[in-house]
């Protein structure tokens, strides 16, 4: 009544020669905190364009250094964010990059306290408690 099934299924299992390449937990963990932190210093790098500030400087270049360190040494690419234009509403644009910074260093935080990684957990912290303190605050200086 029913005609066999002439070919492999699409749901088949691979056999026993094919393997996927897997990376370990560990590596896995360093591959997601290298990226949160990149996204993290994207962020804080489009904040410098908007909002200049001494802090902001140097927390970009903590976290470039621990992006390349999490990467074997390759530096982070870092994107160059125009100034803020007359039409734009800065006020609201800074406070929803704070907040996006904030969540980003919350991940960050997470993974890095997967791995036991220190440095970058401590870092990850200052970066939320100082965008949560920016975004109550916009404009006001760092």
């Amino acid at each position: 009544m029913y005609e066999p099934i002439r070919s492999k299924s699409v749901h088949t299992m691979a056999g026993p020669g094919t393997e996927v390449p897997r990376r370990s937990r560990e590596a896995e963990l360093e591959f997601q905190l290298a990226g949160h932190l990149a996204a993290l210093l994207a962020v804080t790098d489009e904040l410098r364009a908007l909002a200049p500030c001494a802090g902001l400087d140097e927390a970009a270049e903590q976290l470039a250094e621990q992006v390349a360190r999490l990467r074997g040494g390759s530096a982070p690419a870092r994107a160059a964010f125009p100034g803020p234009s007359e039409q734009d509403d800065r006020r609201a644009r800074v406070t929803a990059l704070h907040r996006r910074a904030h969540d980003l260093a919350g991940r960050a935080l997470v993974v890095a306290a997967s791995r036991a990684d220190t440095r970058a957990a401590i870092l990850a912290a200052q970066r939320m408690e100082a965008h949560a303190e920016a975004a109550a605050r916009p404009l006001s200086p760092c």
